[in-house]
């Protein structure tokens, strides 16, 4: 192959990744995606006003597990099977209904706003160590039996959701 050719395939391939890196970097950066939900066409074949909806998903990400801490005495670490953290958020959803004046001329809707609120998660991990001490300077350097232990870290998960609900003119 020809050094020429060599170069403009480079060329390609390297603008195909940039533009491929450019396109996933908004929505990888943003919290939550945007779900609208059309429904104008129910509108027109039922000949009425239906609700306007909208929806966000949240982009779940997961981060580096914190590594296994080593502890004088134990001859495995403190964490065998470490908690791997994942953030992201709850879904969201926005709701307006058309109202029929029941309330009065200024109430138009009612709406129910539930923005994606943030979420942060640990997996379950898990702690175990031998049935074996540590070697120490009594009994010839060898290490001397013990119970096993083993340990469930418990799953943690925090998120602080708030919703509204609300009426008011306009839709």
């Amino acid at each position: 192959m020809k050094s020429t050719t060599r170069r403009t395939l480079a060329a390609v391939v390297t603008g195909v990744a940039a533009a491929l890196g450019a396109a996933a970097t908004p929505a990888a950066a943003a919290g939550a995606i945007p779900v609208p939900v059309p429904l104008d066409g129910a509108e027109t074949a039922l000949g009425m006003e239906l609700p306007e909806v909208a929806g966000e998903l949240p982009v779940l990400t997961p981060g580096a597990p914190e590594g296994p801490r080593y502890v004088e005495g134990r001859l495995l670490p403190e964490r065998t099977l470490p908690q791997l953290p994942v953030s992201g958020g709850l879904p969201g959803v926005d709701v307006r209904q058309p109202l029929p004046h029941v309330l009065g001329d200024d109430f138009d809707h009612a709406a129910v706003d539930a923005p994606a609120a943030g979420l942060r998660a640990l997996a379950p991990g898990l702690s175990l160590d031998a049935p074996l001490s540590a070697p120490d300077g009594e009994g010839a350097g060898l290490p001397t039996t013990k119970l096993p232990q083993a340990g469930v870290l418990a799953p943690v998960v925090q998120t602080v959701p708030t919703a509204g609900l609300g009426v008011g003119p306009g839709l």
